[in-house]
């Protein structure tokens, strides 16, 4: 039977995409305490459910799909831009395509407004009517109001009129950093996003016997399944080296492997692998908070779609992206070296590089000095940094990685830093490396 709180997030879901949510309202609809309401309240925020808007509240909106999670809900723009609905608030839950600076005289203007869009704009009334009448939402700048004229049409279009009281350049590099964190997010496939679900998995009950097992096996072509109880909590897992020399009548509970290592649907599948790579894990049960099953990745799969991953055109830099592109990659005598300057940005408060600048740049050649002999992810596990000398803002430095030794599953590189062919820092590197 679900739980109360698994009752409260069906509800949630059941709801119309605009309807608004209150903890007091669902805490008596439901019968349950207001603080029950509140945790599966915020449960459904994280799951992209629901966003609270002040001074407007919290509203079911419809969920994103993974290929979408870079655009914007209008919404989530009235929480970026610090802004308030004037208007058009049962349209908050719809999804920006994307947004026009109103800086031209209005003909010219609406050429680049359609539905769907975002026009941003300061008190222009006649361009807040018409941006509407194209089916696109308003975001007034400089913290103006408009006319109840207007209002009135975005609520009857069900359009958002926003007011900010930042101006049209802060408002605009507001939006586009939120587009560039989505970007990256997209990028950071999470295990929920490639499990087999629950209603296309395989998977054995603790009473089940060794008969049934091989069953299964001939139907499906491998011998991996999680084991669980009447309520689906995971016990354990069997596979093929757990059968071997039982009878077909022995419950599959008395020869699993107990206490299995299970992962959450909202681990990153990069995480997920360097576990199973690790522990040389083929299939990996995926629980929910209750250790029930939700579903299963394998190894193939994980694996695949970190190589999907890598085709993906890459639009938002991460600080480490930003970091290795002021650095040249050259040829050497003794294999690759990186040259670069230490910019402003790199610098602490004394003017020499940071500490944390200086790993990151460790990082990345020397794993990009390892992918010369073993293709694949390299995930580090142990860094040893020496800081022999400060290196000053403006300094070009040339970061010398050598490749000491390189397994089938790791590898070992030293990292030398030089200031004008002055020794400056050295390190030590071991990492793990899950093949593609």
């Amino acid at each position: 039977m679900a739980t109360k709180h698994e009752q409260i997030l069906q509800h949630i879901e059941d709801l119309e995409v605009g309807t608004k949510i209150s903890v007091r309202q669902i805490a008596k609809d439901l019968e349950v305490s207001e603080g029950t309401a509140y945790r599966a309240i915020k449960e459904a925020e994280a799951q992209g459910l629901v966003s609270t808007i002040e001074r407007v509240g919290t509203v079911r909106i419809e969920k994103k799909k993974k290929q979408n999670i870079e655009k914007l809900t209008f919404a989530e723009v009235v929480n970026i831009v610090d802004g308030h609905v004037l208007g058009g608030r049962e349209g908050l839950h719809k999804t920006l395509n994307k947004f026009v600076i109103g800086a031209m005289k209005l003909e010219a203007m609406m050429r680049y407004v359609d539905a769907g869009s975002l026009l941003i704009v300061g008190n222009r009334y006649q361009a807040h009517k018409l941006s509407l009448q194209h089916g696109a939402a308003v975001l007034i700048t400089g913290g103006f109001d408009t006319s109840e004229e207007v209002k009135k049409l975005a609520d009857e279009l069900k359009l958002p009129i926003i007011s900010s009281s930042y101006d049209t350049f802060t408002v605009a590099t507001l939006i586009n950093r939120a587009i560039d964190d989505r970007l990256i997010k997209k990028e950071i496939m999470m295990v929920e996003d490639i499990l087999i679900p629950l209603e296309d998995a395989y998977y054995l009950q603790a009473n089940h016997t060794v008969g049934d097992w091989r069953r299964m096996v001939e139907t499906i072509g491998h011998g991996r399944f999680p084991v669980v109880d009447e309520n689906m909590k995971v016990l354990g897992v069997v596979t093929t080296k757990d059968i071997v020399g039982h009878d077909y009548n022995v419950p599959v509970e008395k020869v699993m492997t107990k206490n299995p290592i299970t992962v959450m649907a909202r681990v990153s599948v990069a995480s997920a692998a360097h576990m199973m790579v690790w522990e040389g894990i083929e299939m990996l049960p995926v629980v929910d908070n209750h250790r029930r099953l939700l579903g299963i990745i394998t190894r193939q799969d994980v694996l695949k779609a970190l190589q999907y991953i890598q085709k993906q055109p890459q639009m938002g830099e991460t600080f480490a992206n930003q970091i290795m592109n002021r650095f040249h990659e050259e040829k050497g005598e003794g294999g690759i070296y990186f040259r670069g300057e230490v910019t402003p940005q790199m610098t602490n408060h004394l003017g020499n590089i940071s500490s944390g600048v200086l790993t990151t740049l460790v990082s990345e050649s020397g794993s990009r000095a390892l992918r010369q002999y073993k293709k694949g992810d390299m995930v580090p596990e142990n860094i040893t940094v020496y800081f022999l000398k400060p290196v000053q803002i403006e300094s070009t430095i040339e970061i010398r990685p050598r490749v000491l030794e390189v397994g089938r599953k790791f590898g070992k590189v030293e990292v030398e830093v030089y200031h004008q062919g002055m020794l400056v820092s050295k390190a030590m590197m071991t990492v793990q490396v899950i093949e593609r």
